[in-house]
């Protein structure tokens, strides 16, 4: 039987036992230092995109995606373990808002380390791999103590905490291997991360917070999309001192506007939590996520990418059909992967028939003139298609937050 919830305010002040909380507490809602976490991700995703955005433009190619993608990856995970760990255990004592802290500092040297990821030859991983580590340690310290704390899970917490220290072990190695190593040495890396869950939640499973932790995903892309809309402002910018260029500015600002607004309205189309009902639907729900924020935090450099494209910049080694490529597959990338893990479930046969056509058709027009338009001309007849083509109002499972589940299995995927 979980605790029941006990106001945090009284406690602050003593270390409180960090025991399973539970799963059906009522108002469970983002925390202040959760949204202070946040901020600390925003810098991360700022860096990525521009990252990207540099690559794509130095004609880079597949290499600025895999480089964009493994940067992401570190941030995604550091928002990722907060969040799946704080659904469960979150105390709110001194103890835990340091240990929280601590992660926020390394989740930003992480962040200080992407733009050396500009140097697609040459890159250095070591500020990176400094803050992954600063912000894994305490991670594993947090699962140590819920070991101490709660007899119930301690199999589970201690294989999650060991499996960690593991893990850190293997990710300095990114310091050592030469550069053509490295894309493989990370791949290693990940299978190694997504395989502590695995074997943690075998037999004692824990379990979370479905309303809150939908939230906190929701939030999460709101920050990504807060990414674009800064690039999109930065074409009004741009327009007040490109005065030769203000039509076209003008029209990439709204349309750029058109094409996060859809973004938004299609993601959060209808509720979540339900899709949380069994262990499996959530690792495959909070999975799947990764693709839907780096889809989305890649747009950013697509809409940076355009800018440049409409201020005839020059010293781009990008084609007319690249550069709109940049922004129309991020957005194809991102409608079919929330189709997949969010919207097929609850949506009707023509939703489900006409979505994936659709994305095959924003990502062929990469290849058509004005690209930006086209993109955004689609993504509102996509947004009409699903928000009236819903015929399920319930989720496909009906099981109780309270369920066993890998929730918190999913910290350190």
């Amino acid at each position: 039987m979980a605790r029941s919830p006990r106001p945090l305010a009284q406690h602050r002040s003593a270390l409180r036992l960090m025991t399973m909380r539970d799963p059906n507490e009522p108002h469970r809602a983002a925390s202040s230092l959760e949204l202070l976490f946040d901020l600390t991700i925003v810098v991360g995703v700022s860096f990525s995109s521009t990252a990207l955005h540099h690559n794509l433009t130095e004609g880079h190619g597949a290499i600025s995606v895999v480089y964009f993608a493994m940067g992401f990856f570190g941030l995604w995970l550091a928002w990722l373990n907060f969040t799946w760990f704080a659904t469960s255990f979150d105390t709110d004592d001194w103890l835990y808002r340091i240990a929280t802290i601590v992660q926020m500092g390394g989740a930003l040297t992480y962040a200080a380390g992407l733009p050396k990821l500009e140097d697609v030859e040459h890159p250095d991983f070591t500020l990176g791999v400094t803050g992954y580590v600063i912000m894994r340690l305490p991670m594993a310290f947090q699962w140590f103590r819920a070991a101490v704390s709660d007899p119930r899970y301690r199999r589970t917490t201690l294989t999650y905490g060991f499996g960690i220290l593991i893990a850190q072990v293997f990710w300095t190695s990114l310091l050592f291997v030469p550069t053509s190593l490295a894309v493989p040495t990370f791949g290693v890396g990940i299978v190694l991360e997504m395989l502590v869950p695995i074997v943690a939640e075998r037999r004692v499973q824990t379990q979370w917070h479905r309303h809150h932790v939908t939230e906190r995903y929701g939030l999460f892309t709101l920050i990504v999309l807060g990414e674009s809309i800064l690039a999109s402002t930065n074409a009004v910018v741009a327009a007040g001192s490109h005065t030769d260029h203000l039509p076209s500015l003008v029209l990439l600002a709204a349309s750029s506007l058109v094409i996060i607004a859809a973004f938004w309205w299609i993601y959060f189309a209808f509720p979540q939590h339900n899709l949380l009902g069994s262990a499996g639907m959530a690792f495959t729900w909070g999975y799947g996520h990764y693709v839907i924020f780096a889809s989305a935090a890649a747009l950013a450099a697509g809409i940076e990418i355009a800018i440049d494209t409409g201020e005839g910049e020059g010293g781009s080694h990008l084609s007319t059909i690249a550069s709109s490529a940049a922004l129309a597959v991020p957005c194809a990338v991102f409608v079919l992967f929330v189709w997949l893990f969010v919207l097929r479930r609850v949506s009707s046969r023509r939703v489900n028939t006409v979505v994936p056509v659709f994305v095959v058709l924003i990502a062929l027009a990469s290849f058509a003139p004005f690209a930006l338009q086209v993109v955004a001309g689609l993504l509102v007849i996509v947004v009409v298609v699903v928000v009236s083509g819903a015929d399920r109002s319930s989720s496909p499972s009906s099981s109780s937050s309270s369920s066993p589940g890998s929730g918190s299995g999913l910290v350190d995927a």
